[in-house]
């Protein structure tokens, strides 16, 4: 009995062996994608700000115009939700958190008496939401772990077609932002309208400008035309921000989690060791007093 014990035991710390060996090596990829991740974030950040201070001066020039693609909706009747999540799991909560984020989400516009679309970025979403009964317009996957601006591009594209045709009112952000390596959080952003130049953006576009852009602009062609223009490159600019953090935010999370996982494959190796060889001591005890009894039956009774 024991040593079939023995046995089962054996294998059970192979297979859990075998298991740290992934989690270990998965660890080891996502850390050194870090770093990766967190360069291109740096790289795109004076772009996104360059874009920014586009659209505040130019916002500017003609405040009339401006009214059409800049500001918050009071009652809207239609939203567009983006949610992005990763093609894979084993990263903790990082897909989880942006489920419930977006639920919450829809569960509010909806009881405000707002028709909700969604479209998703990431393997992970189609099928949580489809059990989950809400509809996804287009789903996008396949690159989330390097994310290009063309993948961006595309994406934006679906997403502003439908505000610009007036379909709907207010186009929503659900995605991981990537503050630092030790720090990430969900958050909801709104990508049209764009956010009031009154929101803060007019300062963080001034703050990253040059000092020879400040002063008079002149613009060509006219202010509403160019806002037209400038609205989708701004989408496509938040959209592009949000797919790099989202893919540093996944290697972030996953190596945590197989950090975790492979701990604790070493504390249950540790703990099935000291059953085996526990399981082993009774083994041999049991054998050794199994030969002393039959050396004393073989001896016979005392004086015979």
């Amino acid at each position: 009995m024991a040593g079939g014990q023995e046995r089962v035991l054996r294998r059970r710390i192979r297979s859990v062996q075998a298991t740290k060996k992934i989690t270990k090596a998965m660890e080891l990829i996502a850390a050194s994608q870090i770093v990766r991740a967190q360069n291109r974030i740096h790289a795109n950040r004076r772009f996104r700000a360059g874009i920014a201070r586009i659209v505040v001066e130019t916002a500017k020039g003609d405040p009339a115009a401006a009214r059409k693609l800049l500001g918050t909706p009071v009652s809207p009747k239609a939203v567009g939700i983006l949610a992005i999540v990763g093609d894979r799991g084993l990263s903790g909560a990082y897909n989880t958190s942006v489920f419930r984020a977006t639920e919450r989400l829809a569960a509010e516009l909806k009881a405000s008496g707002a028709e909700v679309r969604l479209w998703t970025v990431g393997k992970k979403a189609p099928a949580y939401f489809r059990f989950r009964g809400i509809p996804v317009e287009k789903s996008y996957a396949g690159f989330v772990d390097k994310p290009s601006f063309a993948h961006a591009r595309d994406v934006a594209a679906a997403i502003t077609a439908p505000f610009l045709a007036g379909e709907i009112d207010q186009l929503m952000l659900v995605s991981t932002r990537f503050l630092s390596a030790g720090s990430q959080a969900v958050r909801t952003n709104q990508l049209l309208p764009l956010p009031d130049i009154d929101d803060g953006t007019e300062a963080a576009a001034t703050e990253a400008a040059p000092a020879g852009m400040k002063g008079y602009t002149e613009f060509e062609p006219d202010p509403d035309k160019l806002l037209a223009v400038l609205a989708p490159r701004a989408v496509e600019s938040e959209v592009f921000s949000a797919l790099l953090e989202g893919a540093a935010s996944f290697f972030t999370a996953q190596q945590r989690a197989m950090a975790a996982a492979t701990d604790n494959a070493d504390e249950l190796i540790r703990t099935l060791s000291r059953i085996m060889n526990r399981a082993r001591q009774d083994s041999i005890t049991t054998e050794i007093m199994e030969i002393v009894s039959g050396a004393e039956a073989l001896r016979g009774p005392k004086g015979a």
